[in-house]
């Protein structure tokens, strides 16, 4: 994986343990790009921290549903076990003491143990999902023509427009992580997105998701998706 200045190929390029920043909703998948506004001083200081060394944060959601520890997963709060690894690619400081920052995807990884620190924020040793780094998804394994099919029909349920020519130009890879990633759904489904195991699976998933989501808002599903 080529991510900015810097490649990842094998466990030994990625640190043993990460920084990790709590965000509900938020998802990051390998290869993709994820902005970001800080301002939250602890915040301020993880990115301080990570620009200064390896330059790598780790996007996770808080727990959800029932069971959350904490609604945001800040101050020992329990957190989901898979996130993904972000290289910061891009940053500014705004002059009023935020940081815009934009982070490319690197590679998925499970959560082990929480690493004791004085810092104001919270790391975690992790299990990088090495397969992220190197394996290329089988692109023509993915329904296409189902997948754009869902997503027209969730524009047009909604009266919104796209740049169909750049869709038509995307690789399936692009497209279905893209879709994913700017989707405007809620975080267990953000989640089973990024814990898809392959790239059709995620497709599907995500077409699942779409048909839930428009025959629960407007009925009949089948005849928008033709």
């Amino acid at each position: 994986m080529h991510v900015g200045n810097a490649r990842y190929l094998k466990p030994t390029d990625l640190p043993e343990t990460i920084p990790v920043f709590p965000l509900t909703g938020a998802l990051l998948l390998p290869g993709g790009q994820l902005p970001l506004n800080i301002f939250e001083p602890r915040y301020l200081s993880m990115f301080d921290d990570a620009l200064a060394s390896h330059r790598l944060i780790g996007m996770v959601q808080p727990v959800f549903g029932e069971h959350r520890a904490d609604e945001t997963g800040h101050d020992g709060g329990a957190l989901c076990k898979v996130g993904c690894i972000g290289r910061i690619t891009s940053f500014a400081e705004t002059g009023d003491g935020r940081y815009v920052v934009s982070l490319t995807g690197v590679c998925r990884y499970r959560l082990l143990e929480e690493a004791s620190g004085a810092k104001s924020y919270r790391s975690f040793r992790i299990a990088p999902f090495i397969g992220d780094l190197s394996a290329q998804d089988d692109e023509t394994s993915v329904d296409r023509d189902a997948l754009l099919a869902a997503f027209k029909a969730y524009l047009d349920a909604n009266k919104l427009e796209a740049d169909w020519e750049s869709v038509e130009r995307a690789s399936n890879t692009t497209l279905v992580n893209s879709m994913a990633m700017m989707s405007p759904y809620g975080p267990a489904e953000k989640q089973a997105l990024l814990e898809a195991p392959d790239l059709k699976t995620r497709a599907e998933t995500l077409i699942a998701i779409t048909e839930i989501v428009l025959a629960r808002a407007y009925g009949d599903v089948d005849s928008r998706l033709q």
